[in-house]
C-alpha cells in the first residue's frame, strides 16, 4: 500500500494520495486581506496546484467541504466558484458558516478527489 504526501509540513500534508484519490488539507487563502472573491480565487488556484502534483484535475473531484465565516458571502463565493467548478463532473459539496483558525480567514475549503 502506497501513500504519498504532498507538501509535508511539521503539522500536516497539503494533500495525501492513497488508494486511487487524493485527499486536500483544508486550504486557506494566502492575502488574507484580500476580500472573499479574492480569497475564494485564491484557494481555488491553490486546489488546482495540488490536484496537478498529485496527477489529478477539478474534473476528478468528489466532494467539496466549504466553510465561512460569514454566510452572507455564500453568493459572492459561489460566483467565483462557479466559473471554476468543471462544467459537467461537478462534485458532491457542503458549505457551512463556522469560525475559522485566524480572523483574517473569510473561506476554507477541502476536498477530495479520484486519480
Amino acid at each position: 500500500m502506497t501513500i504519498t504526501r504532498i507538501d509535508a509540513g511539521v503539522r500536516m500534508s497539503q494533500a495525501v494520495v492513497h488508494d486511487g484519490r487524493v485527499y486536500l488539507s483544508g486550504q486557506v487563502a494566502k492575502d488574507g486581506s484580500a476580500d472573499i472573491a479574492g480569497q475564494t480565487q485564491q484557494i481555488l488556484d491553490q486546489i488546482d496546484a495540488l490536484l496537478a502534483k498529485a496527477g489529478t484535475d477539478k474534473s476528478k473531484l468528489l466532494t467539496v467541504n466549504i466553510w465561512l465565516t460569514d454566510i452572507s458571502n455564500f453568493a459572492a463565493m459561489n460566483a467565483v466558484y462557479d466559473r471554476w467548478v468543471h462544467p459537467t463532473e461537478k462534485p458532491a459539496r457542503a458549505t457551512v458558516e463556522s469560525k475559522l483558525a485566524s480572523p483574517e480567514y473569510k473561506i476554507e475549503i477541502a476536498a477530495v478527489g479520484a486519480i
